[in-house]
């Protein structure tokens, strides 16, 4: 995408795996604060995700279906490169504790020597979101096979619940 870009549009990027109730708060209350959100799937080739870009992609369309201002794709490389194509000039970010600010902070400063236009904002989690994240779903669901399933709601929403279990399911006794 060529021309300027719109502080109007902001882009949510992150690996989203699996996509999280702290990240459908912070997309929700992003697409409140801007007239367009992109959510941006990363897709890096030195992490092994527990699903493939194209789940991720699904499972985000999904939960944020909802959403009439959002809408969600998937990226390789530099995120200051996917939100430059998509026309934004906003990453947004969420944040849930103090290690999270500090990465964060270090990846905005590298993000603002990329590229200056673009801005990064930071959400901090809900209070009773903060305790969530990826790789502790991804542990929940792995070691706690039996009791996971009712217990999975509480940390991702109901549309991923049934990816996440299948994915996590021990193998078969041969």
């Amino acid at each position: 995408m060529t021309g300027p870009l719109s502080s109007r549009h902001a882009v949510y990027a992150g690996s989203f795996d699996p996509f999280t109730l702290g990240h459908q708060d912070i997309a929700q209350r992003a697409a409140a604060l801007f007239d367009r959100v992109t959510v941006g799937i990363g897709i890096n080739p030195e992490k092994h995700p527990l699903f493939t870009p194209e789940e991720r992609l699904v499972m985000a369309r999904e939960v944020l279906a909802p959403l009439k201002n959002v809408d969600v794709r998937c990226f390789e490389g530099l995120a200051v490169d996917f939100i430059r194509g998509c026309g934004a000039r906003v990453l947004v970010r969420g944040v849930r504790t103090l290690s999270d600010i500090e990465t964060e902070f270090t990846m905005t400063l590298a993000n603002r020597a990329l590229d200056p236009e673009i801005d990064t904002i930071f959400l901090m989690a809900s209070e009773r979101l903060t305790h969530i994240s990826s790789s502790l779903i991804r542990q929940i669901a792995l070691m706690g096979r039996q009791s996971a399933a009712s217990k999975l709601e509480d940390f991702v929403p109901s549309a991923v619940v049934p990816q996440l279990l299948a994915r996590c399911r021990p193998p078969a006794a041969g």
